[in-house]
């Protein structure tokens, strides 16, 4: 005795090629959000590391400029505290977590197939 599911691909092999284009399909999707998520994290992380940069190097050249005139001028303090702000942001923006449902909806359709499968021939283990 076949499994219904071959004697449905040997009578309709198109809802066969239907329903794997459909899973090629939600892959894709899924796929294209993950990647995107992941793009921002990474551009994120290069802004953090660029912005620190230039906090570290404008705090520098204030202190030398500070130390030199012996007088204090508050652009010497605004300005690497500008950058310093962007560099907190970038890093609150890096260290956002990632959501846990990558590739959740394929999982999901995966589990229902096989239920649907086991729904139409019997459990595998009972044979």
């Amino acid at each position: 005795m076949l499994h219904p599911i071959f004697s449905l691909l040997v009578r309709r092999p198109d809802l066969a090629v239907d329903h794997v284009a459909a899973y090629a399909s939600l892959v894709q999707q899924e796929a294209a959000t993950a990647s995107t998520l992941w793009l921002k994290r990474l551009l994120a992380w290069i802004l953090f590391g660029l912005s620190a940069g230039v906090f570290l190097t404008l705090a520098g050249v204030a202190v030398m400029l500070g130390v030199m005139h012996n007088q204090f001028h508050w652009a010497l303090v605004l300005v690497p505290a500008a950058v310093l702000v962007a560099t907190l942001i970038a890093l609150q923006s890096a260290r956002r977590p990632m959501p846990d449902q990558a590739f959740a909806e394929v999982r999901a359709q995966l589990g229902a197939d096989l239920q649907a499968l086991q729904a139409a021939g019997g459990s595998p283990h009972e044979r």
